[in-house]
């Protein structure tokens, strides 16, 4: 009988072996990461790999390092934590841990790593490369292996991933998990508001965050919190006079309430420890409010992600295996980042040091340097809560002749997120000394009720009117969809008689199309020369000029919740699949980054139309995926169809040629969500990036205060969109914009970024696309996603900094809400 040899599997020409595993504290989008690692590296013609337990799998082997198949991560989007567990691992700490990890990984013949956790899991990943050489050399000198084993393994590729909810790591702007978090923080603010209004108390609120206190400035700002306690940033030395002066003062304003956040990791100028039960004390003896303490703890982890983490996490994750396809021995070991919306690679190690450093910043005292470490925009949002809850600092107070009136008006239709930026420029106006004029029910309000009596729709905002906007959904002023060509010279007559000096304007397409309609209006009228910034706010998310509008991320998290229903209600009646109408004009985004974020089998978009052939190898599809779905492994099938995807095609229609050429094998239902998708309460994203915009678009129309009319006029940046554009956000000339980047007959931009993402999309869900239609100009159509720009020295990775914000070109995705 022949001699059995073991020993690890021969690896065929250029095909990796790839493990992906999580490690450190879990954080909701980690599953999601692990399904798109598994499914890109399957697309991709590798071998698949996951590492149960975290390091402490990889070290004792055996079954806890399994090779995954196309059907082992179905459904694993929308869970919560990590499927394949985490665990703490004193051994992989030891050389000899390590070396026993490197022997399993030899065993099983990986050669590739892509690792989900926090920096102190993506250390040991970088070190346990460094010394795998020295590995490989130590198991052939012991005689655990032979010299010809180990000949394919002589490197090692690890990718990293950052999955925590704390938001810690330096050189991304978030991390998989971190908007979860911060939404379940929101939500049990905006439970605890109802009884802190309701009985007039204070409640300090404590939430996760030991050496970073992005969770709690960003609940601060979503929240419209009175005070709140950071590690970077401590309160000054006199902090208890500050807080009570501040929070005294909103009282005698007329509050009923008030929110104080407290990160767990905060402290005082010189270190010492500020406890909840400290700051309880002084509200309730200093300033007499009956005052109470959440600790919200462990529930901020928990729960399925968000849309956001579900798309970060699958993009990530594919990314995270092209680098492992694209690297070199020379290579250094990328971790997979996001800069404002666009996908990006930092070096590792460097990025691990940023981080680091900002905690030796704080052990030093040094908070300056600590802040500047986290980010441009960690700073930037700092000093909006600031600006946007100074109440009673005169010294924030601009000059008399710098003072305007500013008007504000909502424009299209409602959006999460409105209110929000509007609270934030009113608060700013205050602040800075202007005067903030809310034009009630968009141009036709303006135009019909300026002069109603006892009440007209142009009306001063007090700090207290706007004060509760945060977290609420709709349009607290109203909304309209007229423009001001309905009635020009009215809408003229109205900006000089209430002396208009510039205009802020919050909405979507059609906000866009007044301003442009008023811009070439100048001509003609005096009083439209003056400055003038949109906001973008549109859950289509279709805007010339910005890759983000704010209410996007808020319908694609009402989306998922209604098609997580639906997937469970399609589960369990077994084979049925349903069609969903997704809004989103003529704009597919939301359809496509909705389809990323619940693994929809298909997205039907108007980018790319619906054809007879598209259809029926879908039901093909559909028939080969329901004939491998057996048992336990059974999942309900979501196709996503944008609403104005074709005309003829209808989603009734759809899923009744679905259910008629099935043969009785599987059932077809439809679903149209409508205007559940705009939303309730706005989500955590819209209201920081709302808050965000505003004021600096309020910063951006003060820019302006003392120039002549004329002056205005002639500037082409006197009327600009405020959005995120690459990797960065910047003001763009309206005159640019509406002649070189608008689709006025489909009201959308000419470029639209997140075209690509369609083939993500189908290569996650296995959907043949030899059959589709090609997206006009594709490939190269839409701008590459992901940032390759090659540092100096470096095929793959781009320069690694401490300011997210910068040295990235390109553009990538939402985040949702790109976002």
């Amino acid at each position: 009988m022949a001699e059995i040899t073991l020993g690890p599997p021969a690896m065929p020409t250029g095909k990796k072996r790839i493990a992906v595993m999580t490690s450190g504290g879990d954080s909701p989008g980690m599953s999601g990461a692990v399904r798109a690692v598994v499914r890109q590296t399957i697309a991709s013609g590798c071998t698949s790999f996951a590492i149960y337990e975290g390091y402490q799998g990889l070290v004792d082997g055996g079954d806890m390092i399994k090779e995954m198949s196309w059907e082992d991560v179905r459904g694993w989007l929308s869970e919560g934590g990590t499927l394949i567990g985490t665990a703490r691992c004193a051994a992989f700490r030891e050389r000899w841990g390590r070396l026993k990890a490197a022997d399993n990984m030899v065993e099983k013949g990986i050669d590739a790593l892509v690792i989900c956790g926090g920096d102190g899991s993506l250390t040991g990943a970088d070190k346990f490369r460094e010394e795998w050489p020295g590995l490989m050399n130590e198991l052939v000198t012991s005689g655990r292996r032979k010299p010809e084993e180990v000949l394919p393994y002589r490197h090692l590729n690890i990718v990293g991933l950052v999955g925590s909810i704390d938001n810690d790591l330096s050189s991304t702007d978030a991390t998989i998990g971190c908007y979860s978090s911060l939404q379940r923080i929101c939500q049990s603010i905006d439970f605890i508001d109802a009884t802190a209004f309701s009985h007039q108390r204070a409640f300090v609120v404590e939430v996760m965050g030991r050496h970073c206190g992005w969770l709690a400035l960003m609940a601060g700002v979503s929240c419209g919190a009175d005070f709140i306690f950071i590690p970077e940033n401590p309160p000054s030395e006199n902090w208890e006079e500050e807080m009570c002066s501040i929070i005294r003062r909103h009282r005698e304003m007329g509050k009923r309430k008030t929110i104080v956040i407290v990160a767990e990791g905060a402290h005082d100028r010189q270190l010492n420890h500020i406890k909840p039960d400290m700051v309880k004390d002084l509200l309730s003896n200093r300033i007499g409010l009956d005052t109470r303490v959440t600790t919200l703890g462990h529930v901020q982890r928990g729960g399925p992600p968000c849309a956001y983490d579900r798309m970060l996490s699958t993009l990530q994750g594919v990314e995270a295996v092209k680098a492992v396809l694209e690297a070199t021995p020379d290579t250094p070991s990328p971790v997979i980042c996001i800069v404002e919306n666009k996908i990006v690679r930092r070096d590792l190690v460097k990025a691990v040091e940023l981080t680091q450093n900002v905690a030796r910043m704080i052990e030093a005292k040094r908070f300056e340097e600590a802040m500047k470490g986290r980010d441009a925009e960690f700073e930037e949002y700092w000093h909006a809560f600031n600006i946007t809850t100074a109440t009673d600092k005169s010294d924030m107070l601009l000059p008399p002749e710098q003072r305007m009136r500013v008007g504000i008006i909502h424009v299209g239709a409602p959006a999460g997120g409105m209110n929000a930026a509007t609270r934030a420029a009113v608060a700013y106006c205050l602040t800075k000394g202007h005067t903030p004029v809310a034009l009630h029910n968009g141009f036709p309000g303006l135009c019909r009720h300026h002069d109603d009596k006892p009440l007209g729709s142009v009306r001063e905002v007090k700090w207290l009117d706007a004060e509760q906007w945060a977290s609420r959904g709709g349009s607290e002023i109203g909304t309209n969809r007229g423009l001001p060509s309905e009635d020009i010279k009215t809408t003229a007559y109205c900006f000089e008689k209430y002396k208009i000096d510039a205009l802020f304007v919050v909405g979507g397409f059609e906000a866009f199309t007044a301003v442009s309609e008023l811009r070439r209006a100048r001509v003609q009228f005096d009083a439209f020369k003056i400055p003038m910034v949109i906001l973008p706010a549109t859950v289509s998310n279709n805007v010339p000029g910005t890759e983000f509008s704010i209410g996007s991320d808020t319908c694609l998290n009402a989306l998922i919740d209604y098609c997580d229903a639906i997937r469970q209600s399609a589960s369990a009646s077994r084979r049925r699949v349903f069609v969903v109408e997704t809004q989103g004009g003529a704009s597919g985004y939301i359809a496509t980054i909705a389809g990323l974020s619940i693994g929809a089998l298909a997205v039907y978009t108007p980018e790319e139309g619906i054809h007879l052939n598209m259809l029926v190898e879908d039901i093909k599809f559909l028939k080969d995926q329901f004939a491998k779905d057996v048992g336990h492994a059974r999942s309900g099938k979501i196709i996503l169809r944008n609403e104005k995807a074709s005309k003829t095609y209808t989603t009734e229609f759809i899923a009744n040629i679905i259910k008629e050429e099935s043969g009785g094998k599987f059932d077809a239902r439809f679903a149209v969500p409508g205007h559940v998708q705009q939303g309730g309460t706005p989500s955590p994203m819209d209201r920081v990036r709302a808050v965000r915009f505003g004021v600096k678009s309020l910063q951006y129309l003060e820019s302006y205060a003392g120039k002549s009319r004329q002056e205005i006029a002639d500037d082409p940046m006197s009327a600009a969109v405020i959005g995120i554009r690459g990797a960065r956000v910047k003001f763009s000339a309206m005159e640019k914009i509406e002649t070189q980047e608008t689709d006025w007959k489909d009201r959308r931009p000419n470029d639209e970024f997140w075209l690509n993402l369609v083939d993500i999309v189908d290569t996650l869900s296995g959907r043949p696309k030899a059959y589709r239609t090609p997206i006009p100009g594709s490939p190269g159509h839409a701008a590459d996603i992901v940032d390759h720009t090659p540092a100096p020295g470096s095929p793959n990775i781009g320069p690694a900094t401490g300011n997210k914000g910068g040295n990235a070109n390109g553009s990538f995705l939402p985040i949702p809400n790109g976002l």
